[in-house]
């Protein structure tokens, strides 16, 4: 490990250790010291193992923590949730097989906490770099175990919003900039980032719809916004307030952990110009799942969801959803992490059967007669191709 990669890792602990994370434990049922860091918050447990749910209300009901509710990651869990709800028989007292519940979080490290802690939250949405960090600086303890993830999403601009007088960085010099609600993507990486680009600033940490208030009466320079664009509820502002987009360079520092982006007048066509764009960068986010044991009924019930999702999962790329789905690629890996085995043998079975069709377009047969022996050969088919 580098020395700057060490520190990084050892700034971002005291940051967590510090700031919030014992505020977090303490309103957990389960507590624990935090003189004893090694070990993260236990889940609050029943009798039946289900951390204290009560199994007739949630059974059917799988948490999804995202962000705030003017985030695209919200809006993308809503999505989910109202989807995957169609189609669905319903019972006798109209319950459904599978209920999708988002629970506002705020789009950073406190989602994980509550995937690790909370009743009823069985998945996240958040950003890959904090909970690599939150793997490798262990505030919260070992979470390898803890955590798997069902697929990567996509990635999350940083907008850097600032009133019309504010034309550069260096005009942020001093000011009172907001970075977001701590332990937020913005508050943590805003901070490292701004920081990092040598601006000198006062940090609030407040709401987006507070922020945008006090920058209206100019009470705040800038705020900072870490979510997928194009964010809604930015459009819908913009329209009747004057404000612009600062770039943020993607400067050799930022490059470990970070991602090239920018943002277009198709994004944001109050704010930028027909041939105008502003560059920023990005994180990459991940839907994260708590890894519960595989006799667990919570887990029977993600198997549910990604069966459900990934079946249906084209429906989220037609018109009337939001664009960044098509970004999503299932079968994208996420280095350093666990997938969620009912969605590792989904994507398996996938590849094999997309595998199957090759095949057959090579040894073409009308026969059907013995399948059993057709498949034996298919599969010595692949072995030989594997390396090709």
């Amino acid at each position: 490990m580098s020395v700057c990669s060490a520190f990084r890792i050892g700034l971002f602990t005291a940051l967590i250790a510090t700031a919030w994370i014992g505020e977090l434990v303490d309103r957990c049922a389960a507590q624990t010291s935090l003189a004893e860091p090694a070990k993260a918050p236990p889940r609050k447990q029943s009798a039946s193992g289900d951390k204290g749910v009560t199994i007739s209300e949630s059974r059917y009901t799988a948490g999804l923590v995202t962000g705030t509710p003017q985030s695209t990651e919200f809006a993308i869990a809503q999505e989910i949730a109202t989807t995957l709800a169609t189609g669905q028989e319903t019972g006798p007292h109209g319950e459904m097989a599978l209920r999708v519940l988002p629970i506002v979080g705020n789009g950073g490290v406190r989602n994980v906490v509550d995937v690790l802690t909370l009743a009823g939250a069985d998945m996240a949405i958040a950003p890959v770099v904090l909970v690599d960090r939150l793997r490798d600086a262990k505030p919260l303890g070992d979470i390898r175990d803890k955590l798997v993830y069902i697929t990567v999403l996509f990635g999350e601009e940083f907008h850097l919003i600032a009133r019309p007088e504010i034309k550069t960085l260096a005009d942020l010099a001093g000011k009172r900039i907001n970075l977001g609600e701590e332990g937020s993507a913005g508050a943590v990486l805003g901070r490292e980032v701004l920081n990092s680009l040598g601006v000198k600033f006062d940090e609030a940490n407040l709401s987006l719809e507070t922020a945008l208030d006090e920058m209206r009466k100019g009470r705040l320079s800038a705020t900072l916004l870490v979510s997928a664009k194009p964010v809604a509820s930015l459009v819908s502002y913009a329209q009747f307030n004057a404000v612009r987009f600062l770039p943020i360079p993607y400067s050799s520092a930022l490059r470990r952990d970070y991602l090239p982006s920018s943002l277009h007048h198709e994004d944001y066509p109050s704010v930028l110009g027909v041939d105008e764009s502003v560059d920023t960068i990005a994180i990459k986010s991940a839907l994260f799942a708590y890894n519960w044991p595989s006799r667990n009924q919570r887990y029977q019930l993600l198997e549910s969801f990604v069966q459900t999702f990934f079946s249906r999962f084209s429906e989220f790329l037609g018109d009337g959803h939001h664009p960044r789905w098509r970004e999503v690629n299932l079968a994208e890996p996420l280095p350093g992490w666990q997938r969620f085995r009912p969605a590792d043998r989904w994507i398996q079975r996938q590849a094999l059967q997309g595998a199957f069709d090759r095949f057959l377009e090579q040894h073409p047969t009308n026969d059907q007669s013995d399948r059993k022996a057709l498949f034996r050969d298919f599969l010595r088919w692949r072995d030989r191709n594997k390396e090709k």
